[in-house]
């Protein structure tokens, strides 16, 4: 999967209106978790991919699907997901499809299953190469796209 989700950025009128400063409004359809703002356009992007990678967090703690990315409208930008998060979260999904537990894929990697949860926290610093190891371990795989920016 593709860990890019549209994201819709609207000055704040309202505060506009009542300050006469101009603010940013983040949302995104996809994960409406993943709300924020800025204080200018860039600021407003900053935060939306910070903002988003929290919100997807919270679906594996919830030990919840990861919602699919849509297509973009008029108007949405696509914001990613940073590289090691959004490997996370494929073995993640890769795991929940196929009910594998942090046991199971710690028996086929031959760690512990606390070494697996490591893998799959956000949080947690981990080595991409143990990352891809585990996806292969459930027969996935990853790939790194470059794209113009």
């Amino acid at each position: 999967m593709r860990y890019l989700y549209p994201c819709t950025i609207e000055l704040d009128q309202e505060e506009k209106r009542t300050t006469g400063r101009e603010a940013y409004n983040v949302t995104f359809r996809d994960v409406p978790e993943a709300i924020t703002c800025g204080w200018s356009w860039e600021e407003a992007l900053q935060m939306a991919e910070d903002c988003l990678s929290v919100a997807l967090t919270f679906y594996v703690d919830r030990r919840e699907d990861i919602p699919t990315p849509s297509t973009p409208t008029d108007g949405q930008l696509l914001i990613r997901v940073p590289l090691m998060i959004a490997a996370k979260l494929s073995l993640y999904t890769a795991m929940r499809s196929q009910n594998i537990t942090d046991g199971m894929l710690g028996k086929r990697l031959g760690v512990s299953e606390s070494e697996v949860r490591k893998l799959l926290n956000p949080d947690h610093r981990s080595a991409i190469g143990q990352i891809e190891k585990a996806l292969e371990a459930v027969g996935r795989t990853l790939v790194l796209e470059d794209r113009a920016a």
